[in-house]
């Protein structure tokens, strides 16, 4: 979970968040400068990626970068700061204006959002370590809003129930996404994959699962009915909820 921002840094970090849209500021005279903002949210991001979140200190963002750590508080005003900016360089990553499609094809750019959100949390799980219960407040995260509601509203929704629905379906999305970082996170701490971590408990189904008490799951295991591997059943169930949703929102 990442730090909570200092109210007397929010209107920087506005400024931050929303530093693609603010009018250029004046070019400076005398030497450029060797970094950006931009190098120092990819260089966090990059040991984020690699090592998780709690890795991504401020002074290991300035050994990457070969600054003193005290230099990075000139470009943002705490490591909070630091990772909402992270978290919504990672959230335009999923491109949403290059999703297609007029009113008709709202179901399909809701899957495609679905498909994305999942891919990021792949590539970035560290995000499955950040609280989405108060979303850094960037483009990324708007986006994302404007987006899922004008799919919703496409979709024939009655006005006062667009938000309801947008917050149902962006609440399974994040969950399924979450559980796709989680199984990377725990995979780069242990060297081995959730499939290889239930092979390891064979002794459990032989030695302790009781047939009789679980009648309905080995019902459902005689029928082949949990497929392939922890990763595949996860990515059918995220598939099979999808769609069940969007009937849901299709049937109003």
């Amino acid at each position: 979970m990442s730090e909570p921002s200092e109210a007397p840094d929010l209107d920087r970090l506005l400024s931050l968040l929303w530093r693609r849209t603010a009018p250029p500021a004046p070019a400076r005279t005398g030497r450029k400068p060797r970094l950006g903002l931009d190098d120092v949210i990819a260089a966090a991001m990059a040991i984020a990626d690699a090592d998780g979140l709690e890795a991504a200190s401020m002074a290991r963002v300035g050994e990457r970068l070969g600054v003193a750590t005290m230099t990075l508080y000139t470009y943002v005003p705490s490591r909070a700061a630091l990772v909402d900016l992270m978290v919504d360089e990672a959230l335009e990553q999923r491109h949403l204006a290059t999703i297609g499609g007029g009113p008709a094809e709202w179901r399909r750019r809701l899957v495609d959002y679905a498909h994305r959100t999942r891919e990021i949390y792949r590539l970035h799980p560290w995000l499955s370590q950040v609280s989405a219960a108060r979303p850094p407040l960037g483009p990324g995260t708007f986006r994302e809003r404007e987006f899922v509601l004008a799919a919703m509203a496409d979709a024939g929704l009655p006005l006062e129930q667009v938000n309801p629905a947008a917050v149902a379906f962006t609440t399974f999305v994040t969950a399924g996404a979450r559980q796709v970082g989680e199984s990377v996170l725990l995979r780069q701490a242990t060297g081995k994959s959730t499939d290889a971590w239930w092979q390891e408990r064979t002794s459990f189904w032989e030695n302790w699962f009781d047939v009789e008490q679980h009648p309905t799951m080995t019902r459902v295991w005689e029928a082949d009915g949990y497929g392939g591997g922890t990763e595949e059943q996860a990515a059918v169930a995220f598939d099979y909820g999808l769609q069940k949703i969007l009937d849901g929102m299709a049937a109003g």
